[in-house]
């Protein structure tokens, strides 16, 4: 049953995340502090992550977020997104721009 969920999770991760996009700017003027940049850090999670960490980073067949930054610093999560951890892969997010914004909204959660 794990095995199967994984696969589920790892499909839709793929899926997901060959979708593309996050070239787009913020231009609502609504500082959520979910973007660095002109990258919105929420929407490369949701794009990237949230197959296996849940939408809310609630966890699913990977591990929940909503206090990853009381255990981690963002230098850590960016580290784990680059090199894979457990049974997550390495480089889910390939550009280093994007991994620093969802490492740093990450390590916000506490």
């Amino acid at each position: 049953m794990k095995k199967w969920m994984m696969a589920i999770g790892l499909g839709a991760m793929l899926t997901l995340g060959a979708c593309g996009g996050g070239d787009e700017e913020d231009t609502s003027g609504n500082d959520s502090g979910t973007t660095t940049g002109s990258i919105d850090a929420e929407a490369v999670y949701a794009q990237n992550c949230a197959a296996c960490h849940g939408a809310n980073l609630e966890g699913m067949s990977g591990p929940a977020l909503t206090d990853v930054g009381a255990r981690l610093s963002a230098e850590d999560i960016e580290g784990i997104i680059r090199n894979g951890q457990g049974n997550m892969p390495a480089n889910v997010i390939q550009d280093d721009d994007e991994i620093a914004a969802v490492a740093a909204w990450l390590a916000e959660k506490k």
